[in-house]
């Protein structure tokens, strides 16, 4: 009952927060000094009443009864319907090409699951094993530089870096193309797989470069706090060697703090990184983001929005459930 309870608990907590972001991303963008209505209008010239059309054909206003305009407070009276059309998986269209926002997220998916899912697996992977080598042999010539190179590049802003590794490999050596997603869309089998890696090459060590630095820190100190508990002491005292007592004792324990922040970065990989993308034009829901804030497209800004924010309580959720029947003091508490 206990655990059921706890899950129960997160899945409501989850639903709650899903909500709260479905109204708030409705708010958000109606309360904006820039109407996107009037963006059209001004490049097409449309007359007021062609607007007050517009509005109501694009579910953002609901006019009251017997009045043909609509007030600020009205455009708020479509709530109910956002939310329907949301539910089903209607965001609405996108002002620059027409299609659904849903199949320009959709066509974009792939590419950023690709790069950042890669880049963070690779971090991840890296950074727990650096962390806990470090940690294990504290002080030593390996867990300063590894801690100081790794907090190096964690702080070097991320459009910097890679812009550094283009001019580097790309344009200087010539070893990696200078972005995109493919040299060319008639190559199949393994040699569309080469292209693509030696595409994905730089943006993944880029991802990689900038976030593990995250993992090393976090990975090492939650060992460092395990190494002085009196499990791992005893384990010493009864002569088990040392590489037993680290895997068998201390790294399974400290591992789980790591874990949270692991998944949490799993998150991330459907929001995109906006900026590496740009970099790289790598054709990705980040680059996806860039384009429709420069062409002010709300409908694709808002469902990226929204897309993100409910992945990230996703993976939030899991996250907080494995991590309960991991440590069951997490579910007493």
């Amino acid at each position: 009952m206990g655990a059921r309870t706890y899950v129960l608990r997160k899945v409501l907590y989850a639903v709650l927060s899903l909500l709260f972001v479905l109204v708030f991303n409705f708010v958000l963008f109606r309360v904006l000094p820039s109407d996107p209505v009037e963006l059209v209008a001004r490049s097409l010239r449309l007359t007021e009443e062609a607007q007050e059309d517009l509005k109501r054909d694009l579910g953002l206003c609901v006019p009251p009864p017997g009045e043909a305009k609509c007030s600020f407070l009205g455009q708020f009276s479509t709530l109910p319907t956002y939310l329907r059309e949301t539910a089903t998986g209607n965001l609405g269209r996108s002002f620059a090409t027409s299609n659904t926002v849903a199949a320009e997220i959709g066509a974009r998916l792939w590419p950023t699951v690709l790069l950042v899912g890669t880049g963070t697996l690779v971090a991840v992977v890296l950074g727990v094993l650096i962390g806990i080598k470090g940690a294990w042999r504290r002080g030593a010539a390996f867990d300063t530089t590894s801690l100081f190179s790794s907090l190096v590049f964690y702080s070097t802003p991320e459009g910097w870096l890679g812009m550094m590794l283009l001019i580097v490999f790309a344009g200087t050596l010539g070893w990696f193309p200078s972005g995109g997603y493919q040299s060319s869309a008639d190559l199949s089998g393994l040699a569309h797989i080469a292209d693509v890696a030696r595409h994905l090459a730089l943006p993944v060590l880029t991802l990689v470069l900038g976030y593990i630095g995250e993992y090393i820190v976090i990975m090492r100190a939650s060992l460092l706090e395990i190494v002085n508990e009196d499990f791992v002491k005893t384990a010493r005292a009864k002569g088990v060697p040392d590489r037993l007592v680290r895997r068998r004792h201390a790294v399974p324990n400290a591992i789980l703090p790591t874990f949270t922040v692991v998944l949490l970065s799993f998150g991330y990989v459907l929001g995109g990184t906006v900026i590496i993308e740009g970099v790289f034009s790598w054709p990705g829901i980040g680059l996806l983001t860039y384009e429709a804030v420069e062409a002010l497209d709300y409908p694709v800004i808002q469902g990226i929005f929204l897309f993100a924010a409910a992945t990230m309580i996703l993976f939030n959720l899991v996250g907080d459930i494995v991590y309960g029947y991991l440590d069951p003091r997490i579910r007493e508490a």
